[in-house]
């Protein structure tokens, strides 16, 4: 962990870039076992924020210094068809200093080229697992390792930054899943890897499944930071779920990137991807102060820039 903050303060000093989350929509059309938005979760209360909720979102974010949105929700594909061209557009052209970060899954190339040249600079596409066996006990048969980690060659190809990453402790996940993971990573070279513990849900064939662990997401945050020097890491809405000091420990393990949610306060409790996610106090984007004390009180600074990877320099 000492190696891994050294090695982070070498390339990004005590900054933590802030990302405002914005998840637009639960309605998926995938079925992946341990997802509490799956498309087979009848108990779910289903929402949808309009184009005009979604500016409202941003222009808020902005008033409180974020210049990163982050476009997330299921793939809700009648919508996202409809809608998120116009709705990148829109936000790039209100807030030209700003980064857009889309996380909206697998689509065709055609349809990411169509982003990119909207002004979408970001993309997050966690593959999960890097093993095919593996990928196979998370998801449904329709779908597919191969297509998962095909889509994030595209990303990189069409130049946006790209963020991969995995679940730590998910069901069946050996040392050598996690070993298979990191050199997928090497091959990959992205800008982000998005790390967090399994955590079930209640409404999911997962739902005895035991958690995965903080200490473990943390050791592989600091093993990333060290084999990975210029990337990306957030601490996870996952982290701050699992244990009260999950964000500040992601932190001093390596990470640089927190994501407070922008999403209306009477929605944010149906994006539930797993039980007991935290949307409240400092995972508010509205209580950025809180968050911002908490991140001192443990040597580090929330920074109000778009916090772009150095990947690449």
């Amino acid at each position: 962990m000492a190696a891994a903050r050294e090695v982070r303060e070498n390339i990004y000093g005590k900054d933590i870039y802030v990302r405002g989350l914005i998840e637009f929509s639960n309605i998926c059309r995938n079925n992946c076992y341990y997802c509490g938005i799956r498309k087979d979760n009848r108990k779910i209360q289903r929402y949808r924020l309009t184009p005009e909720e979604i500016l409202y979102c941003a222009r808020e974010g902005y008033s409180l210094g974020f210049r990163t949105f982050v476009l997330q929700g299921g793939e809700d594909r009648p919508f996202i068809e409809e809608h998120m061209e116009e709705i990148i557009r829109t936000i790039k052209k209100e807030f030209p200093d700003c980064a857009v970060t889309l996380s909206v899954g697998e689509w065709d190339r055609e349809r990411y080229q169509c982003w990119r040249e909207a002004g979408a600079d970001r993309y997050l596409l966690r593959h999960e697992t890097a093993v095919d066996e593996h990928y196979r006990r998370l998801h449904p048969p329709e779908m597919l390792l191969e297509k998962r980690k095909n889509c994030l060659y595209t990303l990189r190809e069409l130049g946006y930054e790209v963020g991969a990453g995995m679940m730590i402790g998910s069901p069946a996940q050996t040392a050598e899943h996690l070993l298979a993971d990191i050199r997928f990573l090497q091959e990959l070279e992205p800008h982000m890897i998005g790390v967090g513990p399994f955590l079930a849900h209640a409404d999911t064939p997962f739902a005895e499944m035991e958690n995965g662990s903080l200490e473990m997401t943390c050791i592989l945050l600091g093993v990333l930071r060290l084999l990975f020097p210029k990337v990306l890491l957030p601490a996870t809405t996952a982290l701050a779920t699992i244990a009260p000091d999950g964000r500040e420990k992601g932190l001093l393990a390596g990470a640089n990137v927190v994501m407070p949610n922008l999403s209306p306060p009477a929605v944010r409790k149906k994006y539930a991807l797993y039980n007991n996610k935290v949307f409240c106090g400092a995972e508010s984007a509205q209580e950025i102060e809180r968050l911002k004390k908490r991140v001192e009180e443990i040597g580090y600074r929330i920074v109000t820039e778009r916090g772009d990877s150095r990947v690449g320099t």
